[in-house]
């Protein structure tokens, strides 16, 4: 076990006032070269612990409050899914445990809090039931009992089936859960809404509610406030969780990013600005949102972003800050005249950033496919995919929707 210490709990802090989560680590560690893009699993904490225990230090030091271990997809049944030899190679327990123990030394550099989180496994999306599933989510909760985590998170999570039946298991540790679903303001993929889902997360146990990753902060904010509405409907009044992505999705439908045709190798023009990190942050916190974190795309300069506009909440700024003037005020320090001009809060509101491409659309045509749990193409397959396979899925994907990457002309 860690030892114990007596810094507050998360319920705790988001009594009193707003808790800062960290940002993305699988796209992050992709873009360095430690984790592969397509199973995106988190064995880069065994493989490579020193970019994930650096990674974790610069989230703390742009003023994260949550270590959150690096557990991403690490459900054994993930790990040897489609051609994934890690579940073999490590192991489920291994790559927990390392990830739980990255956080939690990182944490004690600054008083921060530790997190164990699982998400949504092949089990389910293969039509397993709630046995076989909970067993997947159990052998990563018993690793974060045994390191200490302070608290777990189930987070990415499409269907409020299983959410649920990950809040059960979590619950049965005894610590603090918090449940954040990958979903917009138009509910899971089995078509339940969002402010259903809200509910009963809550009512599963969960004491922090909200949503992560697959949209922008903003469509994620319509989200959030629907939940909200739901939720006081009913008479519950659990904290309130938004994790988004750091890329505008106006244009996602309703499985978000993952439907854009920029997936993920393209998304960076879509990356939002640290001003646009800043207006999320304050509309999140007068929404009532506590938790304020961020999920794909979030780098440390965005975590800082959300740590400066609240830091008169928070009572403090981010060590970071240190090299980082509010609203561009370092730029009084350089040597061009033009540059020096825009110094000014005024300047940074009101930029509107161009992508540097003469024919760059402003949105994507989103693919839907809109297949969901029980969709042959979903189930989980030990073999890795096939040529023959992939050629089948671009047939079926010109079926769909032609042969067409934005812009169409």
């Amino acid at each position: 076990m860690a030892p114990a210490t007596n810094k507050k709990s998360l319920l705790e802090r988001l009594a009193d006032g707003p808790v800062i989560g960290d940002g993305g680590f699988v796209f992050e560690l992709e873009k360095r070269g430690y984790v592969k893009a397509g199973p995106w699993t988190p064995e880069a904490a065994v493989e490579n612990p020193e970019a994930v225990r650096q990674l974790h230090r610069e989230f703390l030091r742009a003023g994260a409050d949550v270590m959150q271990a690096f557990t991403f997809y690490a459900s054994e049944d993930k790990l040897v899914n489609r051609g994934n030899n890690v579940g073999e190679k490590i192991g489920v327990d291994t790559i927990n445990r390392e990830a739980a123990k990255l956080a939690i030394e990182v944490a004690e550099e600054g008083g921060a809090l530790t997190l164990g989180g699982i998400c949504q496994c092949p089990s389910y999306l293969t039509g397993k039931n709630k046995v076989e599933v909970q067993g997947e989510f159990e052998k990563q909760i018993k690793v974060f009992e045994e390191t200490g985590m302070d608290f777990l998170l189930c987070e990415y999570f499409e269907h409020i089936e299983e959410m649920e039946w990950a809040i059960e298991s979590c619950r049965k540790s005894g610590k603090t859960v918090a449940a954040t679903m990958c979903v917009g303001p138009e509910g899971d993929l089995h078509g339940v809404s969002v402010e259903e889902c809200a509910v009963r997360m809550a009512k599963a146990g969960a004491h922090v509610v909200g949503v992560n990753c697959h949209f922008d902060p903003f469509v994620s904010l319509s989200a959030i406030k629907k939940m909200k509405e739901g939720l006081a409907t009913a008479g519950l009044k659990p904290y309130l969780m938004c994790q988004p992505l750091a890329y505008h999705t106006p244009d996602a439908s309703k499985q978000g990013f993952i439907d854009l045709p920029e997936f993920p190798f393209a998304l960076e023009p879509r990356v939002l600005t640290r001003w646009e990190m800043q207006k999320f942050a304050r509309q999140a916190f007068d929404m009532g949102v506590r938790y304020i974190g961020g999920c794909c795309g979030f780098q440390p300069y965005h975590i800082r972003a959300l740590a400066e506009e609240l830091s008169e909440e928070r009572g403090k700024l981010p060590p970071a800050s240190e090299k980082h003037m509010m609203w561009g005020g370092g730029l009084a320090m350089h040597t061009k005249p033009w540059v020096r001009a825009r110094a000014r809060q005024e300047y940074w509101q009101n930029v509107q950033p161009a992508s540097g491409r003469p024919y760059c659309a402003a949105m994507s045509r989103s693919d839907r496919w809109g297949v969901t749990k029980g969709d042959e193409e979903l189930k989980q397959k030990i073999e890795s995919t096939t040529k023959e396979e992939v050629d089948k899925l671009v047939k079926m994907q010109v079926e769909k929707k032609g042969d067409c990457v934005v812009p169409c002309k």
